[in-house]
């Protein structure tokens, strides 16, 4: 095989997540994800335990135009294989880079494993329309499961919407 092929940039060196988180963050498609690898612009690595094909988290990093530290890279690759509390973490951190469409995107992975705090920041997301369109029944579908879930801040909220509806129907 001549040198620089698909096969010799094919290794399990070196940060990498799975194509499905490299599709949400970027909004590529899996089709040109493929044909980048096929034309060697992106790093193809080992499969995960999952068997989810995965590309070379820096060669997705240059592409959705924020700077992560080695710290950040790690945290991303426990959020991309399930871990909830580093989705919720890589979710806000997206959240405060203005990446509102990445950021929804981890928290909504870590919401649908029941994390209460993920659950009550989607909410938010879905009221303030940040990387989502404005949905306020979504927004009190979240809340209200956080709530459920025992998070402090989501009760209060909930009790305050309560409050606010119930005055308005005696009124």
């Amino acid at each position: 095989m001549a040198s620089g092929s698909i096969a010799d940039r094919t290794h399990t060196a070196g940060a990498a997540i799975s194509i499905q988180s490299a599709i949400a963050m970027t909004g590529r498609s899996q089709r040109t994800w493929w044909r980048r690898i096929e034309e060697g612009v992106v790093r193809k690595l080992d499969p995960d335990t999952r068997g989810r094909a995965r590309v070379s988290l820096d060669d997705v990093v240059d592409l959705i135009g924020v700077s992560l530290t080695a710290e950040d890279k790690a945290l991303l690759e426990l959020a991309d294989a399930g871990d909830p509390d580093a989705q919720d973490d890589i979710g806000q951190m997206f959240l405060a880079l203005g990446r509102h469409d990445i950021g929804r995107y981890w928290l909504q992975l870590a919401a649908e494993q029941n994390h209460p705090n993920a659950m009550q920041r989607l909410a938010c997301c879905h009221l303030s329309g940040e990387g989502v369109a404005r949905d306020e029944n979504m927004a009190i579908k979240w809340l209200a499961e956080a709530a459920a879930h025992g998070h402090v801040i989501a009760q209060e909220q909930m009790r305050a919407l309560r409050n606010g509806f119930l005055s308005r129907r005696s009124a």
